[in-house]
């Protein structure tokens, strides 16, 4: 099933990312954690592309398992910073094969070495070669916040609004974590023209290690309430597990009161953390 039919469809929708393994030895584990996430039955599941392609192969694999063994409809990456065209076209050519029909169109973040390939600069460029190549529905990200590269966070608009007109079907948020940065996007998005529907992305910090990297992927800030929960709860990892679901949780229900109602949480391969998140909204998502 298209994403895009399925937020047009259903009034409320709750979804989960989930990454692959960096080598094949951890494909065992990795497969076991997106399996009991699907058994939660969101309404879709995304799942990640290294920014160098090196985990594509297995992308593919666990994208097409969540798809014909658990029938959830699945939303594979696509990066394109360190790829060349023909590579672009083989994975487009295997997510045909698998009859994968969603595709997260992403710059991608610079590799730590800095191998960047030369045929792509932006993800507008990516999404106008998935458009030629194929019938998907696309989804592109964007920053409450603003890029971590963009000189303004006007900057950010303007050059998000190309990358929506250039094909874009619906648009995910990076992570944040107060709700209101989140409401000010959102209305400065609508005002500068972009109207495709746009996902709310949430992540709940369950352990202080994830903080430092976390914001500086997102450039998202961390509310005053949020770093007292880390100062008090952050040593100890099983009350900060709790905290953070909590926390991502009573997010959630503000968007929803607020009828932002689809949303997307980076689970993190954590069937726990999905679990928790999803029963505690049983009532509320219906």
């Amino acid at each position: 099933m298209k994403i895009a039919d399925l937020l047009r469809e259903k009034n409320i929708t709750l979804s989960f990312e989930v990454f692959p393994p960096k080598t094949s030895a951890g494909m065992e584990s990795v497969s076991k954690a997106t399996e009991e996430i699907a058994s939660l039955h969101p309404d879709f599941m995304s799942v990640t592309y290294g920014a160098g392609g090196g985990t594509s192969e297995y992308t593919v694999d666990i994208a097409r398992n969540l798809q014909d063994s658990y029938s959830v409809p699945v939303l594979a990456h696509l990066t394109c910073v360190s790829s060349t065209r023909e590579h672009v076209r083989r994975m487009i050519n295997l997510y045909k094969e698998k009859n994968i029909k969603n595709i997260m169109a992403l710059r991608g973040d610079i590799p730590q070495d800095g191998a960047v390939a030369d045929d792509y600069h932006h993800a507008t460029e990516l999404i106008s070669d998935i458009r030629e190549l194929g019938d998907f529905c696309l989804g592109g990200a964007c920053y409450p916040e603003g890029h971590p590269e963009a000189a303004t966070r006007r900057d950010d608009l303007i050059f998000l609004k190309q990358k929506a007109d250039a094909g874009l079907d619906f648009l995910t948020t990076q992570m944040f974590f107060n709700n209101d940065m989140f409401y000010n996007f959102l209305y400065r998005a609508r005002d500068i023209g972009i109207k495709i529907p746009i996902i709310a992305g949430i992540m709940p910090i369950t352990n202080a290690r994830q903080i430092r990297r976390s914001i500086a992927l997102s450039g998202a800030e961390l509310p005053e309430r949020f770093r007292a929960i880390i100062d008090r709860f952050g040593s100890n990892d099983a009350a900060m597990k709790q905290a953070g679901i909590i926390y991502a949780t009573e997010q959630i229900i503000d968007l929803l009161a607020h009828d932002v109602n689809h949303i997307h949480v980076y689970s993190m391969n954590k069937p726990d953390v999905a679990k928790g998140i999803k029963e505690a909204l049983s009532d509320v998502i219906v």
